[in-house]
């Protein structure tokens, strides 16, 4: 009689319920793993044996044949180690049958039989639970972030012996469930920037409205500065958000963080990136730094510094918030909800339009370096602020602006709308939105519909940027408490258009 015990893998960020099978025949000993598994997955033969045996358990003499099914589904990884040794124990009559109905194993064993840590914990016990299946044993490295789930009921163990003694006695409560999330705000505050009003009234309106937002101007003027504090300014991570973020890391190995996500994430890739590193995908398809932003900030400082391609790879998850990797085995999809901070110099020396020293390049020069960016992406651009430097007075001074908590004052209040206007709609905020929904929330006044048409007729606007000036004129009425958007809206909307040589685009 074959022995099935529940497991589990992921395909992208998505758990995939597996069923283990184990079959010991008369014959030859031989021990053969089937279903489509890779590497790892063969090598475990070897792990599990040893862990058995060093555990003192009988290691069973026969043919033993291993089923990962369903077997079209190609698995990866070491988490089928506990589950293909406890079905080996169970089919020797070693552990009973009955005690382990209703669990869920997975886990890496070591050869001394340590269970290690392992990879997409997380969106295995999510997706266990859609199923209906409440009761983990999973390794202890993995408890700070298996213990977040709300149903499920979690027993870390550090061996294979503690977890035959467990299924034996069932001598052990489930691990305590986090059920307080407290999200986490950035230290970093607006209130250390001198100056720089114009910029930060740009950043909180694309905090408002989760905008695209390209920053220019001449080295020093405090372009990074402002950036890495946008974080600080955003509304606070929900669990749902977290759950979300958590995932996305747990599938993955060497991003530097484990356990709960609690802050909205801040990543600074280095312009050497490459476009795999950047979007995602690889022999063994893992996300890329643009999942790895969801639901926070992807900051390029230097942006044009990025290789073009690396570029052009973006254009898609800007539109579509998520990465599509189409592969042999299928389609993988990563989720890709991020905000693009992009920050620049004006042309190569860096002084272009500025007052600080002469720029030494040519036109032609400065239009070579800011057609980097190709119109496709300067098009999923929202806002685009100049950053200018400060004079010795303002820094004397010390006149320091507002607190990053005064301007998430005023973004919640906007996010707060956005939520309850798009409500049952699929979407959050004002970036979001498709062309129905700003026929229906973004309509215009004589006044404002005439500034616009000038606007469109003289300096060819796009149809994409013609949106785009509709939604932040949208987040700007949310941020002045106003239910229709007027023409002082669409102004200000405008002037985020500018771009280096001052021509709107």
């Amino acid at each position: 009689m074959a022995i099935q015990i529940l497991c589990a893998t992921f395909f992208g960020v998505e758990g995939v319920i597996v069923n283990v099978e184990i079959d010991i025949s008369y014959g030859l000993p031989t021990f053969n793993i089937v279903g489509l598994g890779d590497v790892a997955v063969k090598e475990s033969k070897e792990r599990v044996r040893a862990a058995i045996i060093n555990s003192g358990f009988e290691f069973p003499v026969g043919r033993i044949t291993i089923n990962l099914a369903p077997a079209a589904l190609k698995k990866e990884g070491s988490h089928f180690d506990l589950p293909i040794a406890i079905g080996l124990l169970v089919a020797t009559d070693q552990i009973s049958v009955e005690s382990m109905e209703g669990y869920l194993f997975m886990g890496e064993l070591s050869l001394n039989g340590h269970l290690k840590r392992i990879k997409g914990a997380l969106p295995i016990i999510i997706e266990g639970v859609k199923h209906g299946i409440h009761k983990y044993i999973i390794p202890e490295e993995n408890i700070e972030e298996c213990s977040i789930v709300k149903n499920a009921e979690v027993y870390p163990l550090e061996t294979l012996t503690q977890v035959v003694n467990y299924l034996k006695y069932k001598d052990m409560m489930p691990h305590k469930v986090n059920k307080e999330f407290k999200s986490i705000v950035n230290e970093l505050d607006f209130s250390e920037v001198i100056g720089q009003e114009a910029t930060k009234r740009a950043l909180e309106v694309a905090a408002a409205g989760n905008h695209n937002i390209l920053l220019h101007g001449a080295p020093g003027s405090g372009k990074t500065m402002l950036a890495q504090r946008i974080i600080s300014i955003l509304p606070e991570l929900t669990y749902e958000e977290s759950l979300e973020v958590t995932k996305i890391y747990s599938v993955s190995e060497g991003v530097g963080k484990t356990g709960l996500i609690n802050t909205r994430p801040f990543r600074n890739p280095h312009h050497t990136i490459t476009s795999i590193a950047l979007i995602g995908g690889g022999r063994n398809p893992s996300p890329g730094e643009v999942s790895y932003a969801h639901n926070g900030v992807l900051f390029l400082d230097e942006i044009l510094e990025f290789n073009k391609t690396c570029l052009q790879v973006l254009r898609q998850p800007l539109e579509e918030k998520e990465v599509k990797l189409s592969r042999v085995s299928g389609t993988i999809k990563y989720p890709a909800n991020f905000m693009l901070v992009g920050a620049l110099n004006p042309c190569p020396c860096g002084y272009f339009g500025t007052n600080v020293k002469s720029c030494k390049c040519s036109d032609y020069e400065v239009k070579k370096y800011a057609s980097r960016l190709s119109g496709p992406i300067l098009d999923r651009i929202d806002i685009f602020s100049s950053v200018n430097p400060i004079s010795y007075e303002e820094i004397n001074k010390r006149a320091y602006g507002e607190s990053s908590e005064d301007i998430r004052f005023r973004v919640n209040k906007a996010r707060k709308l956005q939520r309850e206007r798009f409500k049952g709609e699929g979407i959050s905020c004002n970036s979001q939105m498709k062309e129905k929904h700003l026929r229906e929330y973004c309509q215009l006044n004589d006044k404002s519909n005439r500034v616009l048409e000038l606007a469109f007729k003289k300096f060819s606007l796009s149809t994409r940027a013609y949106s785009r000036i509709l939604k932040v004129a949208r987040t700007i009425a949310d941020l002045n408490e106003k239910a229709k958007i007027d023409e002082k809206d669409i102004i200000e909307a405008l002037q985020y258009r500018k771009f280096i040589d001052e021509s709107i685009i």
